[in-house]
């Protein structure tokens, strides 16, 4: 089992409320490549709480059946789109993939 794990902070928008708008929208768009994307198992997407200035805003795990599968996920077109929307919206990202 290969796991990808993505952590986001976001950019800081001209209100709280945009960045929480955004991060929903990215949250949503994630999740919903699991119907989507044939080689993602599984994926969980988390909104932080913590408000200490190191803390990410956004985190994914997801789960893929091997290296193959992930590379796949990379170049899938939906994958492609919710990246495009991420490039809009992040300041910096924190990425590990693993296999256990």
């Amino acid at each position: 089992m290969i796991k990808h794990i993505v952590m986001v902070k976001l950019k800081e928008f001209s209100s709280t409320q945009e960045k929480l708008d955004n991060a929903g929208k990215f949250k949503t768009m994630l999740e919903d490549l699991v119907e989507l994307v044939p080689d993602l198992k599984a994926m969980e997407v988390g909104l932080n709480f913590n408000e200490k200035p190191s803390a990410y805003d956004v985190v994914l795990i997801s789960e893929f059946e091997s290296k193959e599968g992930l590379d796949n996920y990379r170049v899938h077109p939906e994958h492609v789109k919710v990246l495009d929307f991420l490039k809009q919206i992040m300041d910096k990202t924190a990425v590990v993939d693993y296999e256990s």
